[in-house]
């Protein structure tokens, strides 16, 4: 009798849905070595290649498509099983699989995230952050953060509630050789920090006052996509910059940076937590779900959210 872990299964059905071992071993959280091992093992057991590998590519082979067809669901019904047991759980253990912005992962990090981990020692939280919008089913997420426009309308979602803004900010030495911009127009007179979106183009600062609203494209010696650089640029006085205000708050509380156009930069859409229905969540899903609704301060949506199908980028990737 034909007998393989649950692990060696994972590690198939994982390569043939991301087509690249290295990319396949980052979402199980193993290194490459020990995937290939894993689907080599299955293969000397079962006596039949299931991929093609070259240096650039890996694809299924005949036999690999068949098997991946049949085993699939089965390997997805001993997974709920297994997560029915865990949600008898009396105290939450295991992972959870978190897909967000970088600008979201960033601003729920110390109020949220931290805090359950101190609440629920056994729960270990698996972040991952991409700034273009995922479907966290396929690719096995537990739960997603987006802003609250962005969530696809089959999610379940639980608004946030904690307010979010972007802002220009410059240090006092460079705003006192430069000057201070009274509206966005007086930016093009400004050397900016211009910001790449994960679609390759440059973001335009988008500004809003009074029902008008404006978009300014900035111009500038920098270009970058990671808001630590940003921080970094605009912090040594190599010109403004937008930014998340809860990204450089502590800076303009201390002084190091100064908000300018603040009456133009209007409060920013919440983030929601989001997830599919789940017959049978596991402990740590449902203490985590229930964790997020008391540090907000929010009620859990009973039905599907109103959010709209999400473009393929977020328009604020810092």
């Amino acid at each position: 009798m034909v007998q393989s872990s649950l692990n060696e299964l994972d590690a198939v059905l994982m390569v043939a849905r991301r087509g690249k071992f290295r990319t396949a071993a980052l979402e199980l959280g193993v290194s490459t070595t020990a995937l290939s091992n894993a689907v080599g093992k299955l293969e000397r057991t079962l006596g039949v290649r299931l991929f093609n590998r070259t240096t650039r590519s890996v694809s299924l082979t005949e036999a690999g498509q068949r098997f991946v067809a049949q085993v699939a669901p089965a390997v997805q019904d001993i997974h709920e099983a297994m997560e029915v047991a865990r949600s008898q759980q009396a105290t939450p253990s295991g992972t959870l699989r978190i897909n967000a912005f970088p600008t979201a992962a960033r601003e729920i990090f110390s109020w949220l995230v931290l805090p359950f981990l101190r609440a629920h020692p056994k729960v270990h939280i698996d972040i991952v952050t991409e700034g273009r919008l995922v479907d966290i089913v396929a690719a096995g997420f537990d739960l997603g953060v987006r802003r609250t426009d962005l969530v696809p309308a089959d999610m379940i979602a639980l608004p946030l509630g904690v307010a979010r803004r972007s802002v220009v900010v410059g240090t006092p030495t460079y705003l006192q050789a430069h000057g201070t911009p009274l509206t966005p127009q007086d930016l093009t007179k400004h050397a900016c920090l211009r910001v790449r979106l994960p679609n390759g183009a440059i973001h335009r600062w988008p500004f809003e006052k009074d029902g008008q609203s404006v978009h300014i494209d900035v111009e500038g010696a920098v270009t970058l996509d990671e808001a630590s650089l940003a921080r970094a640029a605009v912090l040594a006085s190599v010109g403004l910059a937008l930014v998340m205000e809860s990204d450089v708050r502590d800076d303009i509380e201390a002084g190091r940076l100064v908000r300018v156009l603040e009456d133009w930069t209007p409060i920013l859409s919440p983030l929601s937590l989001y997830y599919p229905s789940r017959r049978n969540p596991t402990a740590a899903f449902k203490a985590f779900v229930d964790f997020a609704r008391r540090q907000s301060g929010a009620s859990i949506a009973l039905t599907p959210s109103r959010g709209s199908e999400a473009p393929l980028t977020d328009i604020r990737p810092l």
